[in-house]
C-alpha cells in the first residue's frame, strides 16, 4: 500500500484496503480511480497527476502493463507499451490535434533504437538516438515532406551539424534506407539581422525540384514563382528564408522597404533586402519570388526547415499545373497575432477594395 495515500473513496476489505472499484487521493495530489485488490491496482484504472496530466491502462499486481495511454497537461497524447510501470516497447505519440508525432521505441522510460519525430509542416527526423534518447548521431536524417529527398549525416539533438542530400529508397521495419547523393555538404545556418546565409548561392534541393524564377505573368510585377511540376493541394513547393529584424524595425520605415517581409511570430520579421532579392547575389531559398494575387493558388504557412530554422514555406491551397504562376495573398501582416489584419500599403487595400466591389457585381 502507498505511504503517502491520504484518502479513498470505494469499496475496503477486512483490513480497510481499497478493494473492489475505488478512488484513491494521495498527499501529493495525484488521484487514482480504478480497481484494487485488497490494496494493489487490479484491472483497468487511471492516474490524475497534479499538474493536470493522466495516466491510464490496465494493472496487475500494482504495475502498469500492456498498452498505456498518458495524456501530458498540453494535450499531447503518448500510446506506450508498459512492462512493469516503465515504457518498454513501442510507443506512438500525438499532439493536441491528433496528428502522429512520434513513432519508435523506449526502453527503461527513455527513446530507444530507431525513432522518427514527425514536424506537423510534413518534414521528419530519423535515425538511432543516444544513450539520452536524443537525436543525435552520425546517422540521423531529415526528410522533407515528400517523404523522399533528405539530409543524411551528423546531428545533435536533432539540429543538422553535417550532412549530405540523399534519397529514401526503402522502409524495413520502420527503419530506412539512404543512398547518399554525391555533392555540398549542408550545415544549419539560421539567419540572423545581418547575415541572410553563410552559402547564399547554395540552392536547396527539393525547392529546386519544384519551382523556377521566371518573369511573371502579372503586369508590372518583375519577376515571379512557377511551379516545375504538376502538384496536389497542400503540397510545399518553396521555402521564404531571410534576414531576421523586429516588427518595430519594419513598422517604423518606408513601406517601399517592405516589399519581401513576413511576419514569422509577434517577435520577428523575415526579409529578403537588396542586394538579396536578385538570384545572382541570394537564391538559398525562392519564397520572396512568389507575387501577390487577390485570387492566390498558395499560402504561407510555418515550416520548420533543417537548413534554415524556422521560417515560413509557400504551400499549394488547390491543385496547380506545371508552369502556373504560384501566388499568395498579400503578405505584410505585420499586426500581432490576434489583432485585425493583415497590413498593407494604401495601393493595396485600393485594389483590393476595388476587385471585391467588382466581385459583388
Amino acid at each position: 500500500v502507498d505511504s503517502d495515500r491520504t484518502r479513498g473513496n470505494g469499496h475496503l476489505d477486512d483490513d480497510g484496503l481499497p478493494h473492489g472499484f475505488c478512488t484513491v487521493t494521495y498527499s501529493s495530489t495525484d488521484r487514482f480511480e480504478g480497481n484494487f485488490v485488497h490494496g494493489e491496482k487490479n484491472g483497468r484504472g487511471k492516474f490524475f497527476f497534479f499538474d493536470g496530466s493522466t495516466l491510464e491502462g490496465y494493472y496487475v499486481d500494482d504495475a502498469l502493463q500492456g498498452q498505456g495511454i498518458y495524456t501530458y497537461e498540453d494535450g499531447v497524447v503518448l500510446h506506450g507499451t508498459y512492462v512493469d510501470g516503465e515504457l518498454n516497447g513501442p510507443a506512438q505519440e500525438y499532439d493536441s490535434d491528433g496528428r502522429l508525432i512520434f513513432k519508435g521505441q523506449y526502453k527503461d522510460n527513455i527513446r530507444h533504437g530507431v525513432c522518427w519525430i514527425y514536424y506537423p509542416d510534413g518534414g521528419s527526423l530519423v535515425g538511432e538516438v543516444n544513450e539520452e534518447g536524443e537525436m543525435t548521431g552520425e546517422k540521423i536524417a531529415y526528410v522533407y515532406p515528400d517523404g523522399r529527398t533528405a539530409y543524411s549525416g551528423k546531428f545533435i539533438d536533432g539540429e543538422m551539424i553535417e550532412a549530405k542530400l540523399a534519397t529514401l529508397t526503402s522502409l524495413e521495419d520502420g527503419k530506412p534506407q539512404f543512398e547518399v547523393v554525391p555533392g555540398p555538404v549542408y550545415t544549419f545556418d539560421k539567419s540572423t539581422s545581418s547575415c541572410i546565409s553563410t552559402n547564399a548561392l547554395l540552392p536547396d534541393p527539393y525547392e529546386s525540384e519544384r519551382v523556377y524564377v521566371d518573369v511573371s505573368l502579372i503586369s508590372s510585377a518583375g519577376e515571379g514563382l512557377f511551379s516545375k511540376v504538376a502538384a496536389e493541394a497542400r503540397t510545399v513547393m518553396s521555402f521564404y528564408n531571410g534576414v531576421r529584424i523586429t516588427h518595430q524595425e519594419v513598422d517604423s520605415r518606408d513601406w517601399a522597404l517592405n516589399g519581401n517581409t513576413i511576419s514569422l511570430d509577434d517577435e520577428t520579421v523575415i526579409d529578403v533586402p537588396e542586394p538579396y532579392n536578385h538570384a545572382a547575389k541570394y537564391c538559398a531559398s525562392l519564397g520572396h519570388k512568389a507575387n501577390h494575387s487577390f485570387t492566390p493558388n498558395c499560402i504561407y504557412d510555418p515550416f520548420v526547415h533543417p537548413r534554415f530554422g524556422p521560417i515560413k514555406c509557400i504551400r499549394t491551397i488547390r491543385a496547380v499545373e506545371k508552369d502556373e504562376e504560384l501566388t499568395v495573398a498579400y503578405g505584410y501582416d505585420h499586426n500581432p497575432v490576434g489583432q485585425n489584419g493583415p497590413e498593407a500599403p494604401e495601393w493595396y487595400q485600393l485594389e483590393l477594395k476595388a476587385f471585391q466591389a467588382a466581385q459583388q457585381k
